[in-house]
């Protein structure tokens, strides 16, 4: 949906709908498992048709991908017009819960390389306008902790039903999120090291020092 819940143009053509039934069946079978002939009936198309828009199973995941990663830019957007304080009103869940098993077999299966990288683009972004007020320098270079903050925040989605299951509540849900959010406020608000503390492991490691 675009802002205003308003179907995006694009998501109305059939083009769109095989790709959306690719979404689904590749979280739910795997890339392997799926076939165009299973997504063209999901779609309700001829197989025919799904191999004439894309012609290989790949460049289909390849259009999922691409897809996802304009989803994640637009909310990228808006928390970034909006500010941290009203990034709960953007519902990162609610847009991205339809993708969330295609996400989560996705990065499992060792794909979604593109996507990884977006993640870690944004978090570049986000790290190095963080690095202009830190009080101390950091112990590693932008990229590996883009990398580290990129894989810690796509592991809620790809430990989405173990992480619901505790919560007693589905994610995807207005509840779920919810719970979800404050949680990550509480952890993100409190560090587990100190500024000393973590001075002081650093030091450790220089010195060779590696537990």
């Amino acid at each position: 949906m675009t802002p205003g819940n308003e179907p995006d143009p694009e998501d109305l053509t059939a083009r769109a709908r095989i790709r959306e039934a690719a979404v689904k069946l590749f979280g739910e079978l795997g890339f392997e498992r799926t076939t165009f002939r299973g997504i063209a009936e999901l779609a309700g198309v001829a197989p025919s048709l799904v191999r004439h828009h894309f012609g290989s199973k790949q460049s289909l995941r390849d259009e999922c991908d691409k897809q996802l990663i304009k989803t994640f830019r637009r909310l990228n957007e808006r928390v970034e017009t909006a500010g941290l304080d009203a990034a709960p009103r953007v519902r990162p869940s609610a847009e991205l819960g339809p993708y969330q098993r295609y996400l989560a077999r996705a990065l499992s299966e060792g794909a979604a390389t593109e996507l990884f990288e977006e993640f870690i683009r944004i978090h570049e972004q986000w790290l190095a306008r963080e690095d202009l007020t830190r009080d101390v320098p950091p112990q590693a270079d932008l990229r590996a902790r883009a990398a580290v903050r990129t894989a810690m925040t796509l592991s809620v989605a790809v430990l989405h039903d173990h992480v619901s299951r505790t919560m007693d509540a589905d994610l995807t849900s207005p509840q779920g999120e919810l719970r979800l959010l404050r949680a990550l406020l509480d952890v993100h608000s409190r560090p587990l090291l100190t500024p000393q503390e973590a001075a002081a492991a650093g030091d450790a490691l220089d010195r060779g020092e590696v537990p």
